[in-house]
């Protein structure tokens, strides 16, 4: 396959100093795309010694001239969507549907929107006694190492890499070893629209390895993850060395409530879409679907027809609704919630297995699966993440809100009702970092994204990504002479 597989290293694609490498391989059926060379703690030195380096000029650099590099990438991703959304879709299992009107067209407006950030950020005069003018600067970070997940690699990227450089920071960022490609497409694109050598640098391998070593490197001053929770917690331990800046933007167990008031037909929708899209595996995924009793089969009704409907197969085909997932493991981990929900009492209502057409049997696929369990059953506490959805059945707003808050996650969550009034209180009462109301899985270059509790911390996009990669500078002036120190003689 024709596509760029070595690490980019100041300014240079090269192979691994030990040059070893690991296969990437296509969830469609198994096959081996690329071998891609793996980056191991020498490489990694490497790459921060370049960022380093970089840093002081890339940081002097007018912000207006970081943010025209910018544009001018977004400009070279929007010139290839297509190609950019089939390297997507063979190596994540995402539906060409999907990595073309989705995927690659919100890579290119994060880059956009940051590249009209980096001169837009702004500092501020504090008022503060008579005699002393006091004001904030906003600063990069310095070298920031970004680690990136399989499930969005390309949009991911951007959203990583968007704020970071808009701000004035250089970059190590370290794709996720099963979906490497699409990120390195955009550092050959980097290269090609003339951002300066060390600024970006992307070092695929294993996190165990490659991504260990990043955040516990004493040259990196921010770490910036998107993964499971689990993965977060070492990544904070790793961190200590230095007190470097962590972000996280972890694991979700999104609750989906729909009311008795809502449009039956909408929510059915924006449902399937909610857990099914990306074949579930999404942080934010409405993977618990809370029903209000008076139209609880009504609803269930239509969901399942549509969710038996769904289109698995080739991510290549713009017929496919439903990819396969993203490797074998994750696929196994999956099927082996099915199992768990039966063992504590619950009924599978859809789904539950492989789909039976042997045109698939050689790729990852699962079927979308519906389970009816109990809030505190462990497919409703713990992040299945995959095309997987419990269903409860709730009585009133209190035990929805129960419900609803009732895990250790906190990132995303959405209701479905015409009463405005309950919209705006239960989208309050919802500990999550995102609520979206009669619909879901909305985002936007410009609308903060990320998490609270086991969920993580920081925001991705907005300004306040790009506050999560300046540090404030309070600087006071004395401007009147006839203020004196205490100590004066």
């Amino acid at each position: 396959m024709d596509c760029q597989t070595q690490l980019l290293i100041d300014g240079r694609f090269i192979p691994a100093q030990d040059g070893a490498t690991f296969a990437t391989l296509n969830p469609h059926d198994g096959s081996t795309l690329a071998e891609v060379a793996e980056a191991k703690a020498a490489d990694v030195d490497l790459a921060v010694e370049a960022a380093g380096r970089a840093f002081p000029a890339w940081s002097r650099l007018a912000a207006a001239e970081r943010g025209r590099l910018l544009l001018k990438l977004a400009d070279a991703i929007e010139g290839e969507l297509d190609a950019l959304a089939r390297l997507e879709s063979l190596d994540t299992g995402h539906p060409i549907k999907d990595s073309r009107g989705l995927d690659a067209p919100r890579t290119a407006a994060t880059f956009r929107y940051f590249g009209g950030m980096a001169d837009k950020l702004q500092g501020s005069v504090v008022p503060v006694e008579a005699g002393f003018l006091n004001y904030v600067l906003r600063e990069p970070v310095g070298v920031v190492g970004q680690i990136v997940p399989w499930n969005f690699p390309l949009m991911f990227t951007s959203w990583k890499m968007g704020p970071a450089l808009a701000a004035g920071n250089t970059i190590v960022l370290k794709p996720a070893e099963l979906t490497p490609l699409s990120t390195l497409r955009i550092g050959e694109l980097i290269l090609a629209v003339g951002f300066p050598p060390g600024v970006v640098n992307i070092v695929p391998g294993y996190g165990a390895q490659a991504g260990q070593h990043l955040a516990e490197h004493l040259g990196v001053h921010k770490i910036a993850f998107t993964g499971s929770t689990a993965t977060g917690r070492r990544i904070v331990a790793a961190s200590a060395g230095n007190l470097k800046r962590v972000q996280l933007e972890l694991g979700g167990k999104g609750a989906n409530i729909v009311f008795a008031d809502a449009d039956l037909k909408a929510a059915i929708n924006g449902s399937a879409f909610a857990i099914f899209h990306n074949q579930g595996q999404a942080c934010i995924a409405g993977s618990r679907l809370l029903l209000h009793e008076p139209i609880a089969d009504e609803f269930l009704d239509g969901f399942l027809r549509l969710a038996r409907s769904i289109r698995l197969g080739d991510p290549l085909d713009p017929a496919t609704e439903m990819g396969p997932l993203t490797s074998a493991g994750h696929r196994d981990r999956v099927a082996a919630y099915c199992a768990i929900a039966r063992a504590e009492g619950g009924e599978i209502l859809a789904g539950g297995a492989a789909p039976a057409d042997p045109a698939l049997e050689a790729g990852y696929y699962m079927q979308p699966t519906v389970v009816r369990a109990a809030p505190r059953d462990r497919v409703c506490q713990e992040e299945v993440f995959g095309p997987f959805v419990s269903v409860t059945i709730f009585r009133d707003e209190a035990e929805a809100l129960a419900i609803a808050n009732g895990t250790q996650y906190g990132l995303g969550g959405g209701l479905w009702t015409a009463d405005l009034s309950r919209a705006h209180r239960f989208a309050k009462a919802m500990q999550a970092g995102m609520v979206w109301v009669n619909s879901y899985k909305r985002v936007n270059p410009g609308s903060p994204f990320g998490g609270m509790r086991a969920s993580g911390y920081g925001r991705e996009m907005g300004f306040e990504a790009m506050h999560d990669y300046t540090e404030a500078k309070s600087i006071w002036v004395n401007v009147d002479a006839r203020v004196e120190p205490w100590y004066a003689r």
